[in-house]
């Protein structure tokens, strides 16, 4: 059961393993996409069908005929990553064996819909894949096991994303042989030391320039490429439109009035935050296509004091 890229190496590995038997993948319906909204496939049903693999796209899974759709494949295992929808205690009890789930982060740090983004704000050193059982709490399941990587210095969401990717089969085939051998572990979560990762929205990119550049940074990075932190910014015409913010460098000494440019140049717009400075260096105006922002100020200078925002 999944929808995002992220889960498309882990069903891959499933196909291709020679030693399981892949009895149906469930995924969101087809959804409208692009300026001229025609209907979309999710990447999972277009890898499944490619194999000859049943697909089914309920609107609700807990509606009762999809239930019994899915009990008619009579599953010994159900394997989830990044499905988006909540599973109901019947399904959850229906395979004899597990029904896993594949959270990309270490549990119960970042429960919830975000995690990547969620860890590389928060400023973590390291994040992970967990192989949770699932319960009808929220990534609230006994951990199977646990793959952990390094959060590099310059990550963003959309590396992160690839990453964790490309770990989740190996994690998921670990936990299947240990079912297969009757030694699989229960570890029960600290609940006490679990936070929350909200689902992102196109709105949640908006910085807040009063926060010190190193955490502006953070989120610049993390919510790339998707939704991307934006500002607003000034233009010739007197409008003003959107900017998303894709890569920015911090500088603790330059001080300004939170939101307002202290320099303009070829390398790019250096704006002041709650506690030190921010110059962007990369990014896309509405409308137009993403480029170097020395590059936009040529067709659009941005004078020093300039307020953002």
């Amino acid at each position: 059961m999944g929808t995002g890229d992220i889960g498309l190496p882990v069903l891959q590995m499933l196909l291709g393993s020679g030693q399981y038997e892949v009895a149906g993948v469930v995924t969101q319906p087809d959804k409208p996409a692009g300026r001229k909204q025609e209907l979309l496939a999710p990447p999972i049903k277009v890898l499944a069908a490619a194999h000859g693999v049943p697909v089914f796209q309920p609107v609700k899974v807990r509606d009762p005929q999809a239930l019994e759709t899915i009990r008619e494949w009579k599953p010994e295992v159900i394997v989830v990553m990044a499905y988006g929808q909540i599973l109901p205690r019947t399904l959850l009890e229906l395979p004899p064996l597990a029904c896993l789930n594949l959270h990309a982060s270490l549990l119960p740090r970042h429960r919830g819909a975000a995690p990547i983004q969620a860890a590389i704000e928060a400023g973590d050193r390291e994040t992970g894949v967990t192989v949770m059982y699932m319960d009808v709490g929220l990534d609230t399941g006994d951990e199977l096991l646990r793959h952990v990587i390094k959060i590099r210095r310059r990550e963003t969401g959309g590396s992160l994303h690839d990453r964790l990717a490309e770990i989740a089969p190996g994690s998921l085939a670990e936990a299947l042989q240990y079912l297969a051998e009757g030694r699989a572990p229960r570890i029960p979560q600290d609940n006490s030391r679990a936070t929350y990762a909200p689902k992102l929205t196109r709105e949640a990119g908006e910085i807040d320039w009063t926060q010190s550049a190193r955490t502006i940074e953070r989120r610049i990075r993390a919510l790339n490429p998707w939704p991307c932190a934006s500002t607003v910014i000034p233009s010739r015409d007197g409008v003003r439109r959107a900017l998303k913010i894709f890569s920015a460098i911090v500088h603790r000494r330059e001080q300004g009035e939170p939101g307002h440019v202290i320099s303009s140049s070829r390398h790019g717009l250096l704006v002041a935050a709650g506690e030190g400075s921010l110059l962007l260096r990369e990014g896309q105006v509405e409308g137009k296509k993403r480029m170097k922002i020395g590059d936009m100020l040529l067709g659009n200078p941005i004078e020093p004091g300039a307020k953002l925002g």
